[in-house]
């Protein structure tokens, strides 16, 4: 079963997904790790910054590395484009609320994240075969952030205990793990450590960002060379008037090949806004990616005009764009929905017990390509390391 088939099975039979089903009380202190260990992180993305969160909440000494002057990595906002943030990056939450007291896991700490979710008899648009179907939304499991983001519940909870650990501009550009210590190299600095967790998004360890000495195993090396990272795209655009369904959808063949799909950006926003988001992923983003700034929005506009009867031309206002196939140090979205669970494991496995994988593109296998499932995947590698998995 793809990550995609069993969200739709989740949604259709109301099930409310939660990723720690196991997850309450501080993690034990017992394993590998002591306080005179250091792990070093690369990337401060969500999965990251839960790493460096649990273990320093285990008072193991840890060190995270991100490539940019800021942490977060994909869950990306702006708070400048419109009056409520606008998330560039990660956007709904697609299991129960109760994520967010998991992800702190401490009782001691009030968490107060407000969401809402769609209604059934919202109106859904698809667009297929140069026509409109408009229906009812129906089941849909997903949650909007409202007055905040992803990035927001992490700037509030996970980061302030740990921002003093993370060193920035320091991208990773090699890994030795031939002798006793692992030695991470960035361009200007030389760090060792007993582990290491590997953050850094898939696309980047595609491309060769980083040069692991040795070589990393075989099975590794065809997991990451066969698995399809989709490019990705998000465009938020303002309009005088609403003349959209809450979500459209468009018919995509072969489903696997991607997802294009434009939404009600300000739904259950304290807001008089008329925002419009457009949301790609896969091959169908290109269309979208290859384009400049002018000739997107006039693409855009123009697509929009074709589905809803020439209405959003006369009415645009504004727009932004945020292009992560662009993005220096991400170059894609995520992890494709339709991906061979096996390799999504391998991706995650371990390397000489020294070097650990944690992020939307390594997990478990049973679910991938979210905020939630690298949260779950850094919760796991951090029970690896400190030994309370095989305990």
């Amino acid at each position: 079963m793809t990550r995609k088939e069993f969200l739709k099975v989740a949604s259709v039979l109301g099930i409310q997904l939660s990723a720690f089903p196991t997850f309450s009380g501080h993690l034990s202190k017992a394993g590998h790790c002591n306080s005179s260990d250091q792990v070093i992180i690369i990337g401060a993305g969500a999965a990251g910054l839960s790493a460096g969160y649990l273990l320093d909440q285990q008072d193991i000494d840890f060190r995270i590395l991100e490539a940019t002057s800021g942490y977060g990595g994909r869950m990306k906002k702006t708070d400048n484009f419109t009056d409520f943030p606008i998330p560039l990056g990660a956007e709904w939450l697609t299991v129960n609320t109760s994520i967010f007291d998991e992800i702190v896991n401490d009782q001691a700490v009030s968490v107060n994240v407000d969401t809402i979710g769609y209604n059934q008899n919202d109106d859904y648009g698809l667009w297929e075969n140069g026509k409109l179907l408009l229906s009812d939304l129906g089941s849909f499991n997903y949650r909007k952030f409202v007055g905040g983001t992803w990035f927001d519940f992490f700037n509030e909870y996970i980061v302030p205990p740990i921002s003093k650990n993370i060193v920035y501009d320091s991208a990773v550009h090699a890994v030795d793990y031939a002798g006793r210590k692992v030695v991470v190299k960035t361009e200007d600095e030389e760090y060792t450590a007993d582990k290491i967790i590997v953050t850094v998004p898939l696309k980047m360890i595609q491309n060769g960002a980083v040069d692991f000495t040795p070589p990393l195993p075989k099975s590794k090396l065809r997991a990451i060379s066969n698995a399809v990272v989709w490019d990705g795209i998000k465009v938020f655009l303002e309009f005088s008037e609403r003349f959209y369904p809450a979500y459209t959808d468009f018919t995509i063949t072969p489903e696997t090949a991607g997802q294009v799909s434009y939404f009600d950006a300000a739904y259950g926003q304290a807001t008089n806004k008329k925002i419009l988001g457009l949301f790609a992923v896969g091959e169908p983003a290109k269309n979208y990616t290859s384009l400049s700034n002018d000739d997107l929005k006039s693409y855009i506009l123009e697509e929009l005009d074709e589905i809803f009867s020439n209405q959003a031309t006369p009415n645009y206002i504004d727009h932004i764009v945020q292009n992560w196939s662009e993005e220096p140090y991400i170059k894609g979205a995520y992890l494709n929905d339709h991906e061979d669970w096996r390799i999504v494991r391998t991706l995650f496995k371990p390397v000489a017990d020294k070097i650990y994988f944690a992020g939307e593109a390594y997990t478990s296998g049973d679910d991938w390509g979210s905020v939630h499932t690298a949260v779950q995947a850094a919760r796991e590698t951090v029970d690896k390391i400190t030994n309370r998995a095989n305990n």
